[in-house]
């Protein structure tokens, strides 16, 4: 949302009294562990809206990895594969308003998660371009990573050495750039009527205060991908809905945004939104 359109639905609010970035509570490390609680029992609450969401997800992993083979082999496929939690916060979008919708004491809904994402299509435009180009970046630097494998046909570990180190090390680089910018940018947009630069610097500060709760996070999220990879994807119709789940609790639990305005007002009794 612009600073124009702040003011227009909500002249008591004045854009410029608000902070920079929204504040944040400082986290015991043990944290996200309670959040992946929480995504668990939301997932209970729900399992058939979450394995509908997770099996669309499955499917449209299968399809990216399907045309990324065939135009680009498998050193695009290898890059798909690690460039995956790049995309994955956009795909989890629509597990943030189930989360919601279960809070408020309704029964989720498909179709009400895809009528938030049309009213967030502005911040989820800019945030997808922004990730885009980050991870066609990342998919142009991996396949430029492999000048540094050797030519050998049967290389040992010693040989792969420099590869792998400069691969894990630039990998690490562009994932925690994401991560940061991800972990409570989306979630908050879901939530306030607060821009995407906003947003993402409130995640990244977030992050940045709360370095050991975060770093745990983010073990959790790649040890289930990692799952989801061993898998086949199936992995991910489970695990996803509760990683999305969680992001959104630790959302809540994070940062102090009350100085926006609601995107989000539901009730058991009143299942409109009211702005």
């Amino acid at each position: 949302m612009t600073e124009s359109e702040l003011k227009q639905e909500h002249p008591d609010v004045d854009p410029d009294a608000l902070p920079f970035v929204a504040p944040c509570k400082t986290l015991s490390i043990t944290a996200p562990i309670n959040w992946l609680k929480l995504g668990w029992n939301d997932f209970k609450q729900a399992p058939d809206v979450s394995l509908m969401y997770g099996g669309f997800l499955v499917l449209i992993s299968y399809a990216l990895a399907f045309f990324t083979w065939q135009l680009g082999g498998y050193i695009l496929f290898l890059s798909f594969i690690s460039g995956f939690i790049f995309l994955a916060p956009m795909l989890a979008f629509g597990l943030y308003s189930i989360s919601c919708q279960i809070e408020a004491g309704r029964k989720p809904q498909i179709g009400y998660c895809i009528r938030e994402g049309k009213r967030h299509i502005g911040n989820e435009m800019v945030y997808s371009v922004i990730l885009l180009i980050i991870f066609l970046i990342w998919a142009r630097a991996s396949s430029a990573i492999h000048i540094f494998f050797p030519m050998e046909a049967n290389p040992n570990l010693s040989d792969l050495a420099i590869f792998l180190t400069v691969g894990t090390t630039v990998g690490t680089l562009f994932a925690a750039l994401v991560f940061s910018a991800s972990a409570f940018s989306l979630p908050m947009m879901l939530d306030k009527k607060v821009d995407t630069v906003t947003a993402v610097l409130t995640s990244v500060n977030a992050v940045l205060r709360n370095k050991g709760a975060m770093m745990l996070w983010a073990l959790i999220i790649v040890f289930s991908l990692a799952i989801s990879f061993a898998t086949a994807f199936l992995g991910l119709a489970i695990l996803m809905p509760i990683i999305g789940y969680g992001a959104w609790h630790g959302y809540q639990e994070t940062i102090l945004a009350n100085d926006w305005p609601d995107h989000i007002k539901l009730s058991s009794k009143n299942p409109k939104i009211r702005d």
